[in-house]
């Protein structure tokens, strides 16, 4: 378990560190006006003087060396133009449990929802549920995203009495997002489960188990559903984590003070720090979303050994 672990981090971290540098290498090479808030309005001495005082003016690998350095204390720049002169620790700071509470309430809802559905679809399959949930995943799936949450928000605000300017103090304000978020991992997980469930379902132990006497339904609940979850637990954290940074047009939609379009709108005013702290956060997530997965498909199967894993990869 601990060799495991251990190389899985290491590996994790390896990969982290490449990312950041390709990152910060590729930033270098942008225009310079991405690190001045007035820089049209700036001579030249001025430029070279700012550049100077940032480090910028060093060679490369001595500024991907300070970088790291900073990095190892907590600091992530300093945005330049999109809050001038704030820490980009302290903007992220500010976004980022607001988008960890969304993600969490829309995963909570997803989980709750499209688990049972996809086990139940299963079990009454080719009956009306089985019909109703297939029909709701291929709504969902073959509508485009916008065209249901605009009529979410035009019919779900009328319903809960809310109005269009996000209110984060009020619980009733969070309603229509989280069911907006949810709705596409809910058909995900339920299509995928059924389908799972299903392979299973004919498999030589479940004719086994219902020629011992165990009933259908203990059958498919107890020992199917437990198979059939395994290849879709992997897939769970990395869901839930890129739910909370992914939710660019939810929260633009209702106005949610979050991480969604944050970094579209960095990159749209040039600022370079900003642009490089919110990718180091996207690059830890999806790291630690494929680490996390990894982890909770070898607790839930004893079968896989964590050592061939290790060894394997």
């Amino acid at each position: 378990m601990l060799l495991y672990l251990s190389k899985r981090i290491a590996r994790s971290f390896l990969t982290l560190i490449i990312i950041l540098t390709v990152v910060f290498c590729l930033l270098r090479l942008m225009p310079i006006e991405g690190y001045f808030q007035n820089f049209d309005k700036m001579t030249p001495q001025q430029i070279e003087v700012g550049l100077k005082e940032m480090g910028l003016s060093d060679p490369l690998p001595l500024q991907i060396v300070h970088f790291f350095q900073k990095l190892l204390h907590g600091d992530l720049g300093t945005s330049r133009i999109y809050r001038s002169n704030v820490p980009v620790s302290d903007i992220l700071a500010d976004k980022v449990p607001v988008s960890i509470k969304l993600g969490i309430w829309s995963m909570v809802v997803s989980l709750l929802v499209g688990l049972p559905m996809g086990a139940f679809m299963a079990r009454y399959q080719y009956r009306w549920f089985d019909k109703i949930g297939t029909f709701f995943i291929v709504c969902i799936q073959a509508v485009p995203a916008a065209v249901y949450f605009l009529y979410i928000q035009l019919y779900g605000t009328q319903l809960f009495h809310v109005g269009l300017l996000f209110q984060i103090d009020d619980p009733n304000y969070w309603i229509l997002p989280v069911i907006s978020m949810s709705l596409g991992n809910i058909a995900f997980y339920g299509m995928w489960l059924r389908r799972y469930m299903i392979d299973e379902s004919n498999k030589d132990y479940v004719r086994l188990a219902k020629a011992k006497g165990l009933s259908e339904g203990n059958v498919m609940f107890k020992h199917i559903f437990r198979n059939a979850f395994v290849p879709l637990a992997q897939y769970i954290p990395t869901a839930f984590l890129n739910t909370v940074i992914g939710s660019i047009y939810i929260e633009s939609l209702y106005s949610i003070p979050g991480m969604g379009g944050l970094l579209v709108t960095v990159i749209k005013k040039h600022d370079n720090a900003m642009v490089q702290g919110i990718v180091l956060l996207y690059a830890c997530v999806g790291v630690l979303g494929l680490l996390l997965g990894d982890l909770m498909m070898v607790m839930l199967d004893p079968r896989i050994s964590l050592g061939k894993k290790a060894g394997d990869r």
